[in-house]
């Protein structure tokens, strides 16, 4: 029984695009994330002089000499504020790419709804029959 209820639930249209939406989700999330690290971050870096934020960190205890984040984080607590920006960074684009795409189906939408729907074609059956109506109308009375 329990069984049966899930398994109607699992395929319900709504689930199932869900389910699409978040693997889509995760595959673009995964393409902006190489977005700003491997092309916007070191353009970033490029134009501040060399400032990679990825790195950047606050020590929380004195054992933590490294210089690199991962080296500080065998080492001890950081705070990882770098990353942070970075992941800060990835949210933006990603919203923003969001926005722009919404929008562009909003519109599109909006024109479709603009358009003036195309009057439906008679059945074939109804054309003959005015034409049919039409001949005889054409023709003159004749008595009877």
């Amino acid at each position: 029984m329990m069984l049966e209820e899930f398994r109607k639930f699992a395929m319900r249209g709504n689930v199932v695009d869900l389910a699409v939406g978040v693997i889509i989700g995760a595959a673009f999330g995964a393409i902006v994330t190489s977005i700003v690290g491997d092309i916007i971050m070191p353009v970033i870096g490029a134009v501040t002089g060399g400032l990679d934020f990825s790195n950047h960190f606050i020590p929380l205890s004195k054992s933590v000499t490294a210089a690199t984040l991962a080296e500080a984080k065998k080492q001890g607590a950081v705070l990882a504020w770098g990353n942070f920006v970075t992941v800060v960074i990835n949210f933006l684009i990603i919203a923003w790419v969001l926005f722009l795409v919404v929008r562009a189906l909003n519109r599109v939408m909006a024109r479709e709804a603009e358009k003036p729907a195309k009057p439906a074609e008679a059945p074939r059956s109804e054309v003959l029959l005015q034409e049919i109506r039409d001949i005889l109308a054409s023709k003159p009375a004749q008595p009877a």
